[in-house]
This record gives structure tokens, C-alpha cells and sequence, in this order.
């Protein structure tokens, strides 16, 4: 199945515009032969409209198009007594509808339907008897129908991609912070700052960001997935680490950046080698971290607390060589990259109850056992 879909994907049939089509054509469908409906048309409408990414996306696509339809008719009803079609009154009830709507803060979309509902119901209702009810029930089932469907069908699973998202941002996060030992070798009065490897780690950040939240839409609403939420629950913890983990090497930037620019660091600090190797072992620590996130085993475990037992022993050494700073500026700003790199590391650690959670079989595993 996978493989098929992703030839129709090639060829321009994605899975939704698939969804969608089956959607439009089985409200019709239904529309016309069971309800005998004079209008079948609307009902295909509101799917085409309503089937979107997400189940989540969907029942709220259905919730606006309902309110907006529901708000127009009754507005053309109580107002078409009073009005004949006519450039005047199109103006006046469109107006006086999304007036009403966005008095009452109702999304953009809303209001729109509020608009079209009004005009059609005024330029067609007093013409066909039941107009405006049927256009209400039409839009109602065809949104069901999309809604079933976006849900039963092939519901999309974002997690794969949350997964993936994860271990770039971990994949990054550590090699920015290995990068970050450019600003302690000389690199012949060519000064390095490391801002533009940060930015570009805070921009993987937000991207993560919202392809979790992207993830926790496909869920909402989906009950063929909701097996995947405690899965979805725990990567959304590891990204809210890996975003802590985020701030302490954006922290490590400014002060080697401070630090390059103090001349008592420059010349008599004789640490910073054993610093390249406290930055260079933290960083394998987010390397084996972010591992740990897909597919845990106890090989990846075992190798991320070796990680961080080495990392402690470099950042200790890197202690021993501030006994002889006298420059309390250099102090501070050691001190505060010491701080942030224990911090990073505290981050990495899993407890070891969450160690055996993540070794746990799943389901699916226990069955093929």
C-alpha cells in the first residue's frame, strides 16, 4: 500500500486529494439516492472543503462551515421578509451578517460562509421551498462524511516525522556545541563568534516545534491512532530536553565570545584544552541522547551513560584549572560555561525507571515474540 501510494504521489494523486474526491462523490452519492435531495451539490461541496491534513483539521474546517451556513440562513430568513433580491439588499444582508459575525469574534472563515450563506439563501429561497434547510442538512452530512473518512482512511501518523525532526535538532545540537571550540583555538586574529550556527540551531528548534505540534493534530480526534499518543507524549518531553539543551549552548556562545575578547584569558589561562575536551564530551553525550530517541536498546543506553560518566570526569578536570584564575571576569564566565555544560548533561540522563519504559517491548514486538 505504502508503495502505491507514493507512485500516485508522483503522479500529482496525493492521499488527501484521493480523501477528497471520495468524500465529494459519496455525499453526492447519498445526497441524492438515499435523501433524494434537490440539491446534492452542497453536500459534495462541504466535503471538498472540509477534508484536510489532519482529522483535527477537519472537524474544525466542518465546526466553521456548520456555524457560518447555520448564522447565514437564519439571517436571510428573519431579513428576507423585509428585502426582494436586489443589488440593495445583497449589499445590506452581507453586510449586516458579517457585521454581526466579526462583532462577535468569529473566525475569518465564519464570517465568509455567514456572507455566501446569506446570499444564496436570499437569491434562491422564496424560489425553492426548503432551500435553506436543505443547504443546512446537505452541509451537515457531507462534513460528516469528510470527517469519517479523514479518520478511517489511512489516517495520517505524523510521528515518523517528529522522530526524524528529533534527530537532526540532536544531531545539530551536538555539533554546534563541537563547533563551539573554534572560539578557543587561534585561528590567526580571525575572530569567530558561533551566533550563525546557533541561529541556525534556534531555527531547527521552531521547526521541531511544529512538526510536533503538527504530530499532536494527526492524534486529536483519531481514534485509530491513539495507541501512538503515549509514544507522541514521551517525544514531546525529549524535544522540551533538546530545547533546554538549546539555551545552554546558546549561554556557552556568549561567554567564549566575552572570553575571547578578555586578554587576561587569552594569555594566561592554561585550561583550554581540557575546555575543548569538556565541550567535545558533552557533546557526544547529546550525540548518544538523541539516539536513544528512536528505536531505544540497551547497547544505545549503555553507551549514553558511558557518555556522560566521561563527560562529568572532563568538566571536573576543567574545574581543577580555575584555581588559578585571579581575573574575576575570566571566573564568572568559565563558571558560568561549567554551569551550563553540567546542565546540558543533567538533560541527557534519563532515570533509570524511564530507561526501562523505553526498553520495554511494544506491543507489536510481544506478539511477533
Amino acid at each position: 500500500m505504502k508503495r502505491v501510494l507514493e507512485i500516485l504521489g508522483k503522479l500529482g494523486l496525493t492521499l488527501q486529494i484521493v480523501k477528497t474526491a471520495f468524500a465529494a462523490a459519496l455525499s453526492w452519492f447519498i445526497a441524492s439516492s438515499l435523501l433524494h435531495s434537490e440539491y446534492p451539490y452542497f453536500a459534495a461541496v462541504a466535503a471538498i472543503i472540509t477534508v484536510q491534513v489532519t482529522v483535527a483539521d477537519s472537524v474544525n474546517k466542518a465546526t466553521q462551515r456548520i456555524i457560518g451556513i447555520i448564522g447565514g440562513v437564519l439571517l436571510s430568513m428573519l431579513l428576507g421578509h423585509w428585502f426582494q433580491v436586489s443589488a440593495i439588499s445583497i449589499f445590506l444582508i452581507i453586510l449586516i451578517g458579517m457585521g454581526i459575525a466579526k462583532a462577535f469574534r468569529m473566525n475569518p472563515q465564519i464570517i465568509s460562509q455567514v456572507a455566501i450563506s446569506s446570499l444564496l439563501v436570499l437569491a434562491f429561497g422564496e424560489a425553492k421551498s426548503g432551500y435553506a434547510y436543505e443547504r443546512i442538512i446537505e452541509t451537515i452530512l457531507g462534513s460528516a462524511i469528510a470527517v469519517l473518512i479523514n479518520a478511517l482512511i489511512i489516517p495520517q501518523d505524523a510521528l515518523p516525522d517528529v522522530e526524524k525532526s528529533m534527530m537532526t535538532y540532536s544531531k545539530q545540537a551536538a555539533a554546534t556545541l563541537r563547533g563551539l571550540t573554534a572560539l578557543l583555538v587561534d585561528t590567526n586574529g580571525r575572530r569567530k563568534t558561533g551566533r550563525s550556527e546557533v541561529e541556525a540551531l534556534t531555527k531547527m528548534a521552531m521547526e521541531s516545534r511544529k512538526s510536533l505540534e503538527l504530530a499532536e493534530q494527526s492524534l486529536k480526534y483519531n481514534p485509530l491512532l491513539t495507541h501512538k499518543r503515549e509514544k507522541l507524549s514521551r517525544l514531546a518531553t525529549d524535544i522540551r530536553l533538546l530545547h533546554s539543551i538549546m539555551i545552554q549552548i546558546r549561554g556557552i556562545r556568549r561567554s567564549l565570545a566575552d572570553l575571547q575578547l578578555n586578554t587576561s584569558f587569552l594569555t594566561d589561562y592554561t585550561g583550554r584544552e581540557q575546555l575543548i575536551q569538556s565541550l567535545q564530551a558533552t557533546a557526544d553525550c547529546i550525540d548518544a541522547f538523541g539516539e536513544t530517541i528512536i528505536n531505544p536498546s540497551e547497547r544505545k543506553t549503555d553507551r549514553l551513560n558511558e557518555a556522560i560518566q566521561l563527560a562529568r570526569q572532563e568538566q571536573a578536570r576543567s574545574l581543577e584549572t580555575l584555581t588559578n584564575i585571579t581575573s574575576l571576569p575570566v571566573l564568572q564566565d568559565m563558571g558560568s560555561i561549567l554551569t551550563d555544560l553540567r546542565r546540558i548533561v543533567s538533560e541527557t540522563e534519563r532515570p533509570a525507571a524511564e530507561q526501562e519504559e523505553l526498553l520495554e517491548p511494544t506491543p507489536t514486538q510481544k506478539e511477533v515474540s
